[in-house]
């Protein structure tokens, strides 16, 4: 009845008939539907052209490489790409995928435990100290990485915790570079990759959380410990996929921790951000020649190949997530990242 009423008192001072002021509203929403599917169809395709663009060049043969008039779709089909790009980012064939994959599994996995852990603390032990503590977490999200790593570098170079070492080994010291522990040790003192957003995203959930909750628990028995386990981590399932999702794809594609602290340890982004840069081209494009027998090779065999290794280094974040993004998108606004 309302809507009707505006609807008379609108054609009152347009001085339109009911159908024409009917007839224009739908054309307006035509309209308007007709601009957001346009609109939603352009970014798409600006999202999908560089993967689309990819198909010609990753499936082509080496000989048909730079040929202007192929634009989609390959003239002869070859996997001679894929197959380099295997031999240069996965030596050691599929262990080296499993182990990039076991790799960002296992600091995921610290990752969440620890900032959890923290989180929860902050957000409900009310001291001073929780405050401080807050205020360093959010330091070390502002403060650039780059800014710590000298110092980073040389405490696991010459590594002795309160002289533990001194007590353990003859040399007082241990050189941890090039050594996995050094990135769990990151991880567990809360300098993993991104680590200080994940401790803010738990603490801003538990923060929200009823203290009815607790107080609940504590009256059947439950102490701080027993509270965190047994109620808070169960409602806390929709921030710790959320976290543990964001997790694996920064680790399992960081190249800044890895390349300082663990450079021969094998991982894909490391192989892959060493071996296709501009200095190794000729290096690159020789062993393709001389692994598949071809008479000839242009410069373009280099994207090509690079460009497949990039596909391949991407299998396991597309299926993380195909898995998890629905996860991802129904709990971001649970997971304390807003509100």
């Amino acid at each position: 009845m309302n809507e009707k009423r505006t609807v008379n008192v609108a054609l009152l001072f347009s001085g339109d008939s009911e159908g024409a002021y009917i007839a224009r509203k739908k054309a307006a929403g035509v309209v308007i539907n007709i601009f957001l599917i346009v609109l939603i169809a352009g970014l798409c395709f600006s999202i999908l052209y560089p993967l689309l663009n990819l198909v010609p060049i990753v499936f082509s043969s080496m000989d048909d490489l730079g040929n202007p008039n192929i634009i989609w779709l390959p003239k002869k089909f070859s996997l001679v790409s894929f197959k380099a790009a295997a031999r240069f980012v996965m030596p050691a064939g599929a262990w080296t995928l499993l182990k990039t994959v076991i790799y960002a599994t296992a600091i995921m996995f610290i990752q969440v435990f620890f900032s959890a852990m923290v989180g929860y603390s902050i957000a409900r032990v009310k001291s001073v100290f929780s405050k401080i503590a807050f205020f360093l977490v959010i330091l070390s999200f502002l403060v650039p990485r780059q800014s710590l790593l000298l110092a980073q570098y040389i405490f696991f170079k010459h590594f002795d915790f309160l002289g533990i070492m001194n007590l353990v080994t003859a040399k007082g010291e241990v050189d941890l570079i090039n050594n996995p522990i050094v990135l769990v040790l990151l991880a567990i003192f809360g300098f993993g990759v991104n680590q200080s957003l994940f401790i803010f995203i738990f603490s801003q959930f538990f923060k929200n959380i009823p203290k009815e909750l607790e107080e609940a628990a504590m009256m059947d028995g439950c102490g701080f410990i027993g509270t965190y386990f047994k109620i808070m981590l169960p409602n806390a399932i929709p921030t710790i996929s959320t976290v543990s999702i964001l997790s694996f794809v920064w680790n399992y594609g960081d190249t800044y921790y890895t390349n300082y602290f663990n450079a021969e340890g094998g991982l894909m982004s490391t192989l892959l951000s060493k071996t296709f840069v501009g200095a190794n081209k000729n290096y690159v494009l020789n062993a393709v020649q001389t692994w598949f027998d071809l008479p000839t090779i242009n410069d373009f065999a280099f994207d090509a190949v690079k460009q497949a290794g990039v596909l391949i280094y991407l299998i396991p974040l597309l299926i993380v997530f195909l898995i998890g993004q629905r996860y991802l998108v129904e709990n971001m606004e649970k997971s304390g990242i807003v509100g």
